[in-house]
C-alpha cells in the first residue's frame, strides 16, 4: 500500500479516524472502503476504530488495523501524528536521557501487535505463552515429550494466532517445529535475528537466545535507564543494558539446583537435597549446613553483584526473573523487581521487531 493511498483512507473518512466506527459511515463511504480491500479477513468491520481512553485522549493501543496499513503508517508518519494526537504509545520517541543515542522512532511494537505464540525451550522444560498485543493471556510449562501436542491444543484454542517465535537453549524435538509451521509463521531466534538494542558483546554469535530476550525486555521496559537483569534458572545469568540502549554483557554462574547437585555429585557422602530456606545461617546438621551454604551463598552472591553494578551505574533498576526468582527474592537485601515472565515479554517484543 502506498503512503498516498494510506493518507487517502484517513482523510476521506474522518469518522473512522475519530473513532466513531464503520457503522457511522455513509453507504457511499462503506462501499468505497470495501472496494479498496481495507479490511483483513480476521478483523471484524465493526472493530476498526480508534477507541477513546478514560483519560480523554485517543488510545492507539486499542486499534485493530490491518498489518500492512498499520506498518506503513508507522513507517512514514508515526512520530508526527502520535505526538499531535497525544496518543498513549510512549513518551519521547527515539530518545534516552543521553539525547539521541537510541536513534529515531523507538516505541514498543507489541502495544499494537497481533496475537503471538511464544515458545521458550529451556534446559529443564519448555515455556509456552500467548500474547494478545502486549498482554500475556496464557502461559504454561511443558515437559519435552508433551510440547508438540500442547502447541497444537493452544493453536486450536486461539485460531486467530498467525505468528510465533521460538527460543531454544535446550534440546528441541523436530516435531515441535513441524507442528508450529502448520499453524503459524515461525521466527526462530538466532544470531541473524534483528535486535532493538546495540550489542557490544565481544562474541555476539555465542550470546544465548535467552539472554537476548532478557536484554530486549529490559530495553523496552526501562528504555531511559540502566537495567540489570538477573535470571535465576539452571544457571544464574546477569545481563546489563545501559541508558544508551547498549547491551554490555554480564556474568554466568551456577544456579540453585546445580549447586545442590554439585555438592552431592562431587563428594562421596553428602546427600542430594531439595532447596529449602534455612532458619539460621549456622547449620547444626549436615543437611542444614548444606542448605545454609547453598542458599546463603547464592543470595550473598546476587546481593554482592548488585552492589558492584550500583557503584558503576546510577539509578540502576534490577529485575529478577527465572524459575527460582520467587524463592530467592525473599532473601535478598537489595531492592529488586521480580517478574517471572520477563523473558517471555522480551520474546514477544523480538517477534514484533522482526516482523517489520
Amino acid at each position: 500500500m502506498s503512503f498516498s493511498r494510506l493518507m487517502w483512507y484517513l482523510q476521506a473518512f474522518p469518522r473512522l479516524a475519530l473513532g466513531t466506527g464503520f457503522d457511522s459511515c455513509t453507504d457511499a463511504q462503506k462501499n468505497a472502503l470495501l472496494s479498496q480491500d481495507v479490511f483483513c479477513s480476521h478483523h471484524s468491520r465493526d472493530s476498526w476504530y480508534l477507541q477513546e481512553s478514560n483519560q480523554g485522549h485517543t488510545d492507539f493501543q486499542s486499534v485493530a488495523l490491518p498489518t500492512e496499513l498499520r506498518y506503513q503508517y508507522f513507517k512514514y508518519n508515526a512520530q508526527r501524528y502520535y505526538q499531535k494526537a497525544g496518543a498513549n504509545i510512549i513518551s519521547n520517541l527515539g530518545t534516552t536521557n543521553k539525547i539521541g543515542k537510541k536513534g529515531g522512532l523507538f516505541f514498543p511494537f507489541s502495544d499494537l501487535c497481533d496475537m503471538n505464540l511464544i515458545v521458550d525451550v529451556g534446559n529443564t522444560f519448555t515455556k509456552l505463552a500467548v500474547f494478545d498485543g502486549g498482554t500475556l493471556v496464557f502461559h504454561q510449562n511443558a515437559f519435552p515429550e508433551h510440547v508438540a501436542l500442547q502447541i497444537k491444543e493452544i493453536c486450536d484454542q486461539y485460531p486467530d494466532m498467525t505468528n510465533a517465535i521460538i527460543s531454544n537453549v535446550g534440546k528441541l524435538d523436530k516435531t515441535v517445529m513441524a507442528v508450529m509451521n502448520v499453524f503459524c509463521e515461525v521466527h526462530e531466534l538466532g544470531p541473524s535475528s534483528k535486535k532493538p538494542f546495540k550489542n557490544s558483546y565481544a562474541t555476539p554469535h555465542t550470546l544465548g537466545a535467552d539472554r537476548v530476550a532478557l536484554a530486549t525486555a529490559a530495553f523496552y521496559h526501562n528504555h531511559n535507564g540502566n537495567t540489570l537483569i538477573i535470571d535465576a534458572g539452571t544457571c544464574v545469568t546477569y545481563d546489563m543494558v545501559n541508558d544508551y540502549g547498549e547491551y554490555l554483557g554480564g556474568a554466568i554462574s551456577p544456579g540453585l539446583a546445580m549447586r545442590y547437585r554439585a555438592v552431592h555429585e562431587q563428594t562421596s557422602n553428602l546427600p542430594l537435597l531439595e532447596p529449602y530456606e534455612p532458619l539460621d545461617f549456622i547449620g547444626n546438621s549436615t543437611d542444614t549446613s548444606i542448605h545454609s551454604g547453598v542458599v546463603n551463598g547464592i543470595c550473598l552472591e546476587i546481593d554482592g553483584v548488585i552492589d558492584q553494578y550500583r557503584q558503576r551505574f546510577e539509578d540502576l533498576t534490577v529485575i529478577l526473573t527465572g524459575g527460582d526468582a520467587h524463592f530467592l527474592s525473599k532473601r535478598l537485601k537489595n531492592t529488586i523487581f521480580a517478574d517471572s515472565n520477563f523473558l517471555l515479554k522480551g520474546l514477544n517484543h523480538l517477534l514484533e521487531y522482526n516482523k517489520h
